[in-house]
C-alpha cells in the first residue's frame, strides 16, 4: 500500500522526508487535477439551467456526500467555509445568541486555539462561564470531564486528537457525560481525520468540524450536523441568500473548484486498501489500513528518539495519533528545525497553536519540534529524522 500511496504524490519525487503533514498534507496528482478540470470546466452559479450552472450544483452536491461519507454523518448537515477557524467562530456567535450569566461552557487545555478563544470570546460578550477541563502535563492525558460539568453546561469543546501531543481522549465517554447534562457535544476532529476513520455517531458529536487540507485536500472547512439541529439555528446571513440547511450556513459563493478537490481527495482515500461497494466502508476500511501502518511508524519513532542521548519526549498519551513532540538538550527548537531541513527533513517547530496546551505542559509559548507520521511517510523517512537528530546531538555544537 506505500509504494501506491507514494507515487499518487508529486512533491515526493523532491526527496524531502514529510513530517510537517498535522500543518498541512500532501496533494496527490488527482485532487489537483479535479481543481484544476472544474476551473476550467466553465463554472456559474448553481442552478439547473445552464451548463455551468448544473455542473455547479453537482460539484457542490457531490462535495457534501463525499464528505458525508468521510465523517459517518448526512449531506444535509455538511457545511463548508473558508476554514475550520471560521466555521468555529459563526457558530459559536450564532450558539450564544441566547447564552448567558448562568450559563457554562467546556473548553480543554490541550486543545487547538481554534476550538478555545472562539469559545471564550463568545462567553465574555455573553457573561457565559468557562470551565477549563485541564490534562496532566506529564501524559498529556485529559482529566475527569465529571468534574467540570453541571446542569448550568450548554456546550463542552473538545477535540479528537492533539494537533501538540497527539493524544487521542475518549470523545464518547466525554459526549455521554456531557449528554447527561444535556449539553451540546462540538469535536474538532481536524488533526484526527488524517490518521483514523471518524464516525460521528460513535463519537456522540453534535457538531465536528475538520479540514480537507490535512488530509489531502484543498484549503477549507467542513462543519457536519445533523440536518434536524441545524434547522434550529439562526445564522446571520444576507437577504437574498438560501434559508435552506445546510446553505444558509454557508456565506457567499463556494469555491466549487476546491469542493471538487475535496470529493477526489475522498475517493483518494476511499481506494487505499479497500474494494467494498460502499465508499463510506471503503474510507472506514481504507483508514483503518492506514492507522496500522502508521502506528508501526510511530513506534519506529518513538523508540529512536528515546534513544538519543538528550532528548526529551513530550507527553505519554495512552491512545494516540502518530505525531511526536520533541526537543533536545542544549539546542534551541529553531536549531533542530533548521538542521533538519538541511538534510530535507521536514519536522517544524512551534506550539502550532495550541498555545494553552504548550503552556500548561510547561513549554511556554515555544511549543516543541513535531514530528508527524503521514500515510505517505516511509521507514527510511523515519530513519532520516532519527539520523539527523542524533547527529545533532552528538555534535557538540551548543545551542543558543
Amino acid at each position: 500500500m506505500l509504494s501506491d500511496i507514494r507515487s499518487a504524490f508529486p512533491a515526493l519525487s523532491l526527496g524531502t522526508a514529510h513530517f510537517d503533514g498535522p500543518g498541512g498534507s500532501l496533494t496527490p496528482a488527482v485532487v489537483a487535477q479535479a481543481v484544476a478540470d472544474t476551473m476550467t470546466a466553465g463554472l456559474s452559479n448553481r442552478g439547473s439551467i445552464t451548463e455551468g450552472e448544473r455542473r455547479a450544483d453537482a460539484v457542490t452536491l457531490g462535495a457534501r456526500a463525499a464528505m458525508a461519507d468521510f465523517v459517518g454523518g448526512d449531506p444535509r448537515g455538511i457545511v463548508f467555509g473558508r476554514s475550520m477557524t471560521q466555521l468555529t467562530f459563526d457558530l459559536a456567535r450564532t450558539l450564544s445568541a441566547d447564552w448567558g450569566p448562568g450559563d457554562e461552557i467546556v473548553v480543554t487545555r490541550l486543545d487547538h486555539d481554534s476550538n478555545i478563544r472562539p469559545w471564550l470570546i463568545v462567553a465574555e460578550r455573553t457573561g457565559a462561564t468557562v470551565r477549563w477541563l485541564d490534562f496532566d502535563p506529564e501524559t498529556a492525558e485529559l482529566d475527569d470531564i465529571e468534574s467540570v460539568l453541571s446542569v448550568q453546561t450548554r456546550l463542552v469543546a473538545v477535540t479528537a486528537a492533539s494537533n501538540l501531543f497527539g493524544t487521542r481522549p475518549d470523545v464518547a465517554s466525554i459526549a455521554a457525560a456531557a449528554h447527561e447534562v444535556g449539553a451540546l457535544v462540538f469535536v474538532d476532529a481536524v488533526h484526527l481525520a488524517a490518521h483514523a476513520p471518524l464516525d460521528m455517531a460513535a463519537m456522540g458529536a453534535d457538531v465536528l468540524v475538520c479540514s480537507p487540507y490535512k488530509f489531502f485536500g484543498p484549503h477549507l472547512g467542513v462543519l457536519a450536523a445533523r440536518p434536524s439541529f441545524l434547522e434550529t439555528l439562526t445564522p446571520d446571513k444576507l437577504l437574498p441568500s438560501s434559508d435552506a440547511v445546510p446553505e444558509r450556513f454557508e456565506i457567499g459563493t463556494l469555491p466549487y473548484e476546491l469542493l471538487a478537490g475535496v470529493t477526489a481527495a475522498v475517493d483518494f482515500i476511499a481506494c487505499l486498501a479497500s474494494d467494498a461497494p460502499e465508499r463510506r466502508d471503503q474510507v472506514v476500511e481504507s483508514m483503518t489500513a492506514v492507522e496500522r501502518q502508521e502506528d508501526v511508524l510511530l513506534e519506529r519513532l518513538l523508540t529512536g528518539l528515546a534513544a538519543i542521548d538528550g532528548v526529551t519526549l513530550h507527553g505519554r498519551p495512552k491512545d494516540r495519533t502518530p505525531t511526536v513532540l520533541f526537543s533536545l538538550d542544549g539546542h534551541t527548537l529553531r536549531e533542530v528545525h533548521e538542521h533538519l531541513a538541511s538534510l530535507g527533513v521536514n519536522a517544524p517547530a512551534s506550539n502550532f497553536y495550541a498555545i494553552e496546551a504548550s503552556r500548561w505542559a510547561g513549554l511556554g509559548d515555544e511549543g516543541g519540534v513535531r514530528a508527524g507520521i503521514a500515510p505517505y511517510t516511509s521507514p527510511d523517512d523515519v530513519d532520516r529524522l532519527l539520523a539527523g537528530v542524533a547527529a545533532l546531538a552528538g555534535s557538540g555544537v551548543s545551542g543558543a
